[in-house]
């Protein structure tokens, strides 16, 4: 395949457009000819140049032989022989860096983290067949206790739906295989709307909650403990009649003809998630619980001081509790009505690491693990590290997307999408001191430029050079949520609109942060800072209606703090004075005015030296970065 350079191709589409002709390909063919005429022994002869057209081009592209072209005064022409000419030892620059070649192995290959199966042959044939036979006969163990079907002739006029065997090698924090697991899943794509199913929401635990218990977990030193619901889906009873076929590899010999018409949910199935939902929310809540009215998958029990929380995260518990009798009455009652694994203390749940020191009041929350997998992936597992995710003063835009097909073309096989989902898992989880430069890496998703590439893979040597890192929160004398709000200025270069960015803590540590760009140009530092500040409200009274609802936190009754570094912002907030440059702004902003009236926020005044929230709006330098980072509650496990 021959790669031309995307300049050269840009200056010969312009010339022939500016000539106003109908480009056309030309092949130029190199024919190496000795002439047998009289010339001099030090006469030379250049090499002559046949241009062919499109049709000879396609006739030899077809394998047809061009027909004979007449030339004027031809000479007679000897055999052709080749002739040695000589070759340039300038050093060329590659059309595509090496930094391309990364991606060339996930192409051949195009595999996950970790090379699963991906059918019912290819794990039979596999190294680790034993293994998966064994995990597949331990999920049809699983269906026939549940008696999730029963085996009948399909009804006429009823359609079936399919399903397929999914392998994943599970691994515990340390990156070390723990076990092979199967699991059938029914094609859900396949269902219709009102006939297989009707409703299919379900509500799942938010990473905000579960910081928040962690900071709980680790202010008030509560025992901490995780559980596991095996094949928690089947537990979920069918409203709808659902026939699905057998699964491959079990099916039951004389009874081929047979469908499976399912009396349990299964994984797959459009309506399985919710069902299983209204399954455990019916069992947990006959037993004391009580579920969280802002995040619905959060459960309190309280027994005079006795106290319990349950956090729900699809088929992963956690459990934490200042009593132990309590804690072990919790995990019998759910041992009793479901099928589970007590996994004792808790240390590694939806792929991050939970790290505790009692003694010193720690409770850490890592992901190197995961960056160590997203490394490996992308083959930068030994790459340098940056102290930055993002330099100061870098900007991007539109300008820098591919503009034609040629530069697409060079684009066409880095999966800059996969880099940024993974990038965000990582920052929506423990680390929000990469929020701006994935939410800047967000923006050009749809045609991303070799500029944007690059900026993405800083961000990975970032996080090389600090995956030990961890959020961590910490035992402390007074326990409030404070909260931080900042914006830039027309930041974005495409559209002049700001980026705004919030965060609150509590412990010590980052509970709730985002970073993203505003939904209107503001005409002034002033008009974006305020927006900030109605964002950074919205998300402060979620948070205060959550923890309010925990009941263990007194200081939440008091007006919620919003540190904001512009005056004229914080002013606008506590006076009713007329402005003429906010006269313009949309009523739904004027919320701010209202809540801090009501004393339920309280927007202060800061420097910007003391700005945590400066890193999630904008490159700074490494020092000032670090300095913000250290604030979050960010440090390195040594540290």
């Amino acid at each position: 395949m021959r790669i031309v350079e995307t300049g050269n191709a840009r200056f010969i589409e312009n010339g022939e457009v500016s000539r106003s002709l109908e480009p056309r390909n030309v092949e130029i063919q190199e024919v190496r000819v000795q002439i047998s005429l009289p010339l001099p022994s030090s006469q030379v002869v250049a090499p002559a140049h046949v241009e062919h057209d499109n049709d000879l081009q396609e006739q030899q592209m077809k394998g047809q032989a061009p027909p004979n072209i007449a030339i004027e005064n031809e000479p007679n022409i000897d055999e052709p022989h080749e002739i040695a000419l000589r070759r340039s030892t300038r050093n060329r620059r590659p059309a595509i860096s090496d930094d391309y070649e990364v991606y060339i192995h996930e192409l051949e290959s195009d595999l996950g983290l970790y090379h699963d199966p991906v059918s019912f042959s290819q794990a039979m044939e596999s190294e680790h067949s034993d293994k998966w036979l064994a995990a597949a006969k331990e999920e049809m163990k699983s269906m026939y206790k549940n008696e999730v079907w029963d085996l009948v002739d399909l009804p006429e006029g009823c359609k079936r739906v399919g399903n397929r065997w999914v392998w994943k090698t599970k691994h515990d924090s340390n990156g070390n295989i723990e076990r092979h697991r199967a699991r059938l899943v029914a094609k859900g794509f396949t269902q219709k709307s009102g006939v297989d199913y009707k409703e299919t929401f379900s509500p799942v635990s938010k990473k905000d909650s579960l910081r928040i218990v962690m900071a709980m977990v680790a202010h008030y030193n509560l025992e901490l403990h995780q559980m596991d619901v095996k094949t928690a889906f089947l537990n979920g009873n069918l409203d709808e009649a659902v026939y699905m076929d057998q699964p491959e590899g079990f099916v039951v010999e004389g009874k081929e003809h047979m469908v499976c018409k399912l009396k349990k949910s299964i994984y797959g199935l459009k309506q399985a998630s919710r069902q299983w939902y209204i399954k455990f929310n019916d069992t947990i809540t006959s037993f004391g619980f009580r579920e969280n009215i802002v995040d619905r998958c959060i459960y309190l029990k309280i027994s005079g001081s006795k106290f319990i929380i349950l956090v729900l995260y699809v088929d992963d518990i956690l459990l934490a509790t200042n009593d132990l009798g309590l804690l072990h009455q919790t995990k019998e009652f759910l041992s009793k009505n479901f099928e589970m694994k007590d996994l004792g203390e808790a240390s590694y749940v939806i792929g991050i690491e939970i790290f505790r020191d009692r003694s010193q009041g720690l409770l850490g929350l890592s992901q190197k693990s995961y960056i160590n997998r997203i490394l490996e992936r992308y083959n930068m597992a030994e790459c340098s590290a940056n102290v930055v995710p993002i330099q100061k003063g870098d900007k991007f835009s539109l300008k820098q997307c591919p503009k034609n097909e040629l530069e697409r073309k060079q684009m066409e096989h880095i999966p800059y999408e996969s880099i940024v989902g993974s990038l965000n898992y990582a920052q929506t989880c423990t680390r929000p001191d990469i929020s701006f430069a994935v939410g800047m890496l967000g923006r050009y998703q749809s045609n991303p430029g070799v500029d944007h590439w690059k900026a993405a893979k800083k961000v990975l040597r970032y996080l090389q050079g600090t995956k030990d890192h961890m959020l961590t929160f910490r035992r402390s004398d007074h326990l409030e949520v404070i909260g931080y709000s900042d914006s830039d200025y027309a930041g974005c270069v495409d559209t002049r609109k700001s980026t705004f960015g919030y965060l609150f803590l509590i412990a010590g540590g980052a509970i709730s942060w985002k970073s993203a760009k505003q939904s209107v140009i503001a005409t002034s530092t002033m008009e974006a800072e305020f927006i900030a500040c109605y964002e950074a409200t919205n998300h402060g009274l979620w948070l205060r209606n959550f923890i309010f609802g925990l009941g263990i936190v007194d200081t939440i009754a008091k007006p919620l703090k919003i540190y904001c570094d512009n005056s004229a912002a914080v002013f606008f907030s506590k006076n009713d004075k007329y402005s003429k440059g906010a006269k313009h702004m949309e009523v739904k902003y004027f919320v701010v005015k209202e809540e801090v009236q009501k004393q339920r926020v309280s927007i202060e005044h800061i420097s910007t030296q003391l700005m945590i929230a400066d890193p999630l709006t904008k490159g700074l330098p490494p020092k000032t970065f670090t300095e913000h980072v250290e604030r979050m509650g960010i440090i390195g496990r040594h540290d």
